[in-house]
């Protein structure tokens, strides 16, 4: 697990993968990736292959009771955890542990805000039909999902996980307040947004918006912002009404 350039108590994501060659990929790119090239965080891979199980290094067996598919077993899993515990607390608060399922929590923006506040996060990325409920019972593994629906594997996954928490950590984004004007930050969808040219295809960018009353502005936008959440997003919506004052 590499350490070279990375600037002391940065946050650290480390992910236990059957494809290492799959990171930094996206990660690798844009202000993720200056930001990892600068050391502001550290992403380290574990090859599950390299615990695997005799001459053949096996990782997986059938399934108790019969069934399509093979599971991670419980044993190789174990040597993974207990590699990537390395160096790392125990408080799951300070070092979330997450196995990648589509059956877990979704994960959302108030995730990434906890795990960006952590000092770093592990992240198990499951194979074939998953991994022995053994060992994530033995290991307290939290399990967490992108949404409702399956892929091949969790290293995708787990790359947009790390990219929307990575930007949230100081300095990544280089301006702060970017990141609590976007979707999703306050509760809202975020509202449209417009550039150059003022007129495109004979449409205006909205008047408001080019009218240099900063509060007229912020009113639009927040009323934009609720009605595209509303539209689109009803369960966020609720909650959204729900938290307000007075609610």
């Amino acid at each position: 697990m590499a350490e070279a350039g990375r600037v002391k108590g940065a946050w650290a994501a480390r992910i236990i993968t059957l494809f290492p060659e799959a990171f930094p990929g996206t990660l690798g790119l844009s202000l993720t990736g200056k930001a990892l090239a600068e050391g502001l965080w550290a992403l380290e891979t574990l090859d599950l292959r390299l615990f695997g199980i005799g001459r053949h290094r096996n990782v997986d067996d059938t399934p108790a009771g019969g069934g399509a598919g093979m599971v991670l077993r419980a044993d190789v899993v174990a040597k993974a955890l207990d590699e990537a515990a390395i160096g790392t607390p125990p408080d799951r608060a300070r070092w979330p542990v997450v196995y990648l399922s589509p059956r877990g929590r979704r994960f959302d923006q108030a995730t990434a805000r906890r795990w960006a506040g952590a000092e770093g996060v592990t992240l198990l990325c499951g194979r074939f039909e998953g991994v022995d409920q053994r060992a994530l019972d033995h290991y307290a593994v939290a399990e967490v999902s992108l949404g409702d629906f399956v892929l091949t594997g969790g290293e995708i996954a787990a790359q947009a996980m790390i990219d929307a928490t990575v930007r949230l950590l100081p300095g990544v984004l280089g301006n702060a307040s970017s990141t609590e004007e976007e979707s999703h930050s306050h509760g809202l969808l975020e509202h449209p947004q417009y550039t150059r040219p003022a007129v495109w295809e004979g449409r205006e960018i909205p008047p408001v918006l080019i009218s240099g009353h900063h509060g007229e502005v912020e009113k639009w936008r927040r009323a934009e912002a609720e009605r595209l959440t509303r539209e689109r997003r009803p369960d966020l919506w609720e909650a959204y009404v729900r938290g307000r004052p007075g609610a």
